[in-house]
């Protein structure tokens, strides 16, 4: 996924639900863009171009050039998006305006690379955490961080703090796992115990679930 993107938005004028009822059914998205000393503007997006967006973006860190009116672009990243709960239509979004030389706190995705030795050997890998979190200006955001997994053998792990994040400070805990190779669940039957089972079942008499003679009748039967 690319780390930069741009999107053309108009202004809007309505507020209220009303008024972003009738923006959806027109294909659009109410949205706003605010940040530090910034003046909020309300904003309308085309839906088809934002989901074009978010499918070819890492939206967490990805710095978008965002042209209000067609003016000069203004450099945001995507802070929240509200999705309806059944169809595939986006409600809302929030995009936050970052300025040059401040540092901003951001999620990076982190990609495994390469094939464990123990998975290899018939370990199970297992992925515990998919982003991290670091502070950096925005310059310096790196579109994900790759993780270098070929080296782990069954029962290694590999926590945050392992990882080279090239300078920028991490929020996170470094002890935290990001992944490890556990050994495969092997579940082991004793011969002997498996046999005295399948005796004590044709030992066993059945169980009688219901018993009526044939001359007796059935209370409550016409």
């Amino acid at each position: 996924m690319t780390n930069q993107a741009s999107l053309k938005v108009q202004s809007r004028d309505g507020r209220g639900k009303g008024a972003a009822r009738q923006l959806r059914r027109a294909g659009a998205i109410p949205g706003n863009v605010y940040g530090r000393e910034v003046e909020p503007v309300a904003v309308a997006a085309d839906q088809l171009e934002f989901a074009a967006l978010v499918s070819a973006i890492s939206v967490e860190n990805t710095i978008v050039e965002l042209s209000v009116d067609d003016g000069a672009p203004r450099r945001v990243l995507i802070r929240e998006i509200q999705r309806h709960p059944v169809r595939s239509e986006y409600l809302h979004v929030d995009f936050f305006e970052i300025r040059a030389g401040e540092k901003l706190n951001v999620n990076v995705p982190l990609h495994l690379v390469g094939t464990p030795i123990g998975v290899r050997n018939g370990g199970v890998l297992q992925q515990v955490r998919h982003e991290i979190e670091i502070e950096c200006l925005p310059s310096e955001i790196p579109p994900s961080f790759e993780v270098d997994i070929s080296g782990l053998e069954i029962g290694d792990s590999l926590h945050i703090g392992d990882i080279d994040l090239g300078g920028v400070e991490l929020l996170d805990e470094p002890e935290r796992t990001i992944c490890l190779v556990a050994a495969p669940r092997v579940v082991e039957v004793e011969e002997e115990e498996d046999l005295e089972g399948l005796l004590e079942e044709e030992e066993a008499e059945p169980e009688v679930i219901t018993a009526r003679g044939d001359d007796e009748e059935e209370e409550g039967e016409d």
